[in-house]
């Protein structure tokens, strides 16, 4: 009897094992793909990326709630025959609704996380069906803490009553100004960045215009050669007289 209920037993915990090695929480994220660019490990990120012709291109990053979610492109170089500028870029929700669409050149996207998770960002290139572009990127989140000032501004009157100390005061003091340092050491970041990418775009923009007007000088050049060469050959033959007569072949007096 023991025997048979310890083999009972041994089997309801061996189900419970089986169970947990297959439970779909072993992966955090089972709706996105596994090939995906998901960004979560840092609070921005700069890089370019080239888009093919018609091409199409997506990003994942992480925010929680209440933090600030803020994008920006800039088109760098397009090739191809229209060079058409024009980006469609995209934001979605973790739960997939469309937050922001912008269809241009240059822009730039900002708002609130209302959810925490994976918010997308696409970036098409369907203006160019036979031209790909290089765009450069600049996203990321951090936290304002505007919304909480009064929280904090509550917290701070009742530990200074709480606390009368002159050393407590001081280092609330320079806790605050440290945070206030360090956010606008990050927006002077963005602004840089913001900068990187102007500059980018016009140095790009400087080598097409030079590559034009190389080539265009070039065959302005071969033009003008070809032209002389025909002009001086049409009055060479003007000026061109047989020295004999057409019929008995003799010679013109």
């Amino acid at each position: 009897m023991l025997c048979g209920v310890s083999l009972v037993v041994f089997l309801a915990l061996l189900g419970l094992g089986s169970q947990g090695l297959d439970n779909p929480l072993a992966d955090p994220h089972p709706d996105l793909p596994a090939d995906k660019d998901l960004f979560w490990g840092a609070d921005q990120y700069d890089f370019a990326v080239v888009l093919r012709a018609s091409g199409l291109e997506c990003f994942w990053h992480f925010a929680h709630q209440g933090e600030r979610f803020y994008f920006t492109f800039m088109v760098q170089w397009v090739t191809g025959v229209g060079n058409d500028r024009h980006l469609s870029v995209t934001v979605n929700s973790p739960k997939g609704l469309l937050l922001s669409k912008i269809d241009e050149a240059t822009g730039q996207i900002n708002f609130i996380a209302e959810e925490t998770g994976f918010y997308q960002m696409c970036l098409s290139n369907f203006h160019n069906r036979f031209g790909s572009m290089q765009v450069f990127l600049n996203f990321g989140v951090y936290y304002d803490g505007s919304d909480d000032q009064q929280k904090q501004k509550e917290e701070e009157k009742k530990m200074k009553e709480e606390v009368q100390k002159d050393l407590n005061n001081t280092l609330s003091t320079i806790v605050e100004t440290s945070h206030r340092v360090e956010g606008y050491v990050f927006h002077m970041f963005r602004h840089y960045n913001f900068g990187r990418m102007r500059r980018g775009t016009d140095y790009y923009l400087l080598l097409s215009n030079s590559k034009y007007i190389t080539w265009w000088s070039a065959v302005q050049s071969v033009v003008i050669v070809m032209a002389g060469y025909l002009q001086l050959f049409f009055l060479k033959r003007l000026f061109n007289t047989k020295p004999t007569t057409e019929a008995p072949e003799k010679p013109r007096c």
